[in-house]
């Protein structure tokens, strides 16, 4: 019950609104500028490119600056990569059943590393989540733009939301130190960490993102990188039960966050519509993140569908079965992935008795 009741909690405001209008900022912005110049199909590069905006959210503004720097960097090589696979599985015609698989194993280092980037930087937000995200939706897409337009326009999304997290020094009152400490060396024990944080990663991804392939492959879904996604998610935690509640809460969320979506859809937006629903709902993604799961994950649901649609049309009735059965698989698989440690330890202390 009290894990429960946590669940559903709203922790107190600390400010968010700023971190949301900026976010919510960054991705209108662009997205609103590719639509006047007729050129959504790069909407996706500018979407992950405004990934930028959500890191050092709390910090001052040179440690922010100096943080977003470094996130949206990793963000861009994460895309380029992913343009580059894109483009190689065309080039070498493999079947689909190949391509997939290949797709599955791509992302799952994609997982692996840049959790242990990140944990390396001490970056919130924690994990790989978006990293996945990007690449294996990117790389999912067919016939892309050229290269140099694909990465010109992430580049100055990436710039465009530096700017912005700047935007505050215009007035002397919002300004704040330029200073910045030398960041701290990690310890022995917290390299240890960040790798054994990098193999759960590589395993939630892996197991995730095979059995939704087994799944798809037998019931006819896609879209089996929304269930690695959703398997990392319980990674980020303080303690176990922190973990599978945010497994739980991210099931819960997105039903919810469905049938938002479907009630969206309902009115047949048009793109620019469609471009203002993205700001809002990236604005209540962020303004909720850090105060309830389940609440953040209602926005961030239909922001992720509607992303989709905008660059690769489909139908919504697929979208919105492949979402939730794919949110469910990942889950699950994340939660086991958190709990097999605690429970490979409990069997090795229960044989140990048993031997002697």
């Amino acid at each position: 019950m009290k894990l429960l009741a946590e669940m559903f909690t709203l922790a107190p405001a600390n400010k968010d609104h700023y971190v949301a209008i900026r976010c919510a900022v960054g991705v209108f912005v662009p997205l609103i500028t590719l639509l006047l110049l007729d050129r959504l199909d790069l909407a996706i590069f500018a979407s992950f490119g405004a990934f930028t905006g959500i890191y050092g959210r709390g910090e001052l503004h040179r440690k922010r600056f100096f943080i977003q720097v470094r996130a949206g960097s990793l963000m861009l090589v994460v895309m380029l990569i992913a343009s580059l696979f894109a483009r190689a599985s065309g080039a070498l015609g493999l079947p689909a059943t190949a391509s997939t698989w290949l797709l599955v194993l791509a992302t799952t280092l994609v997982a692996g590393a840049c959790s242990l980037v990140i944990a390396w930087w001490r970056h919130r937000p924690a994990g790989s989540l978006f990293h996945i995200f990007a690449f294996a939706a990117i790389a999912s897409i067919p016939g892309q733009p050229p290269l140099w337009q694909c990465m010109l326009v992430a580049v100055l999304t990436t710039v465009f939301c530096l700017l912005v997290g700047l935007s505050s020094r215009v007035l002397r009152s919002r300004r704040t130190p330029w200073q910045m400490p030398a960041p701290a060396r990690l310890s022995h024990d917290e390299k240890r960490a960040a790798r054994l944080e990098a193999v759960g990663y590589l395993a939630a991804a892996g197991l995730a993102g095979s059995l939704a392939t087994l799944v798809g492959q037998w019931l006819g879904f896609g879209h089996n990188y929304w269930a690695m996604v959703a398997a990392v998610v319980p990674l980020v935690g303080r303690t176990t039960r922190h973990r599978i509640a945010r497994g739980v809460q991210r099931i819960i969320g997105t039903v919810l966050g469905l049938l938002l979506l479907a009630g969206i859809l309902l009115l047949h937006p048009v793109p620019w519509q469609t471009v203002l629903v993205i700001a809002i709902c990236q604005f209540g993604a962020e303004l909720f993140i850090a105060r309830n799961y389940v609440v953040a994950q209602v926005f961030v649901t239909p922001l992720a569908l509607i992303s989709t649609l905008l660059v690769a049309p489909a139908s919504p009735d697929l979208l919105l079965r492949d979402r939730i059965v794919e949110t469910v698989i990942g889950a699950a698989v994340g939660i086991a992935v958190v709990l097999a440690p605690a429970a490979w330890a409990r069997s090795r202390s229960q044989s140990k008795p048993a031997n002697a």
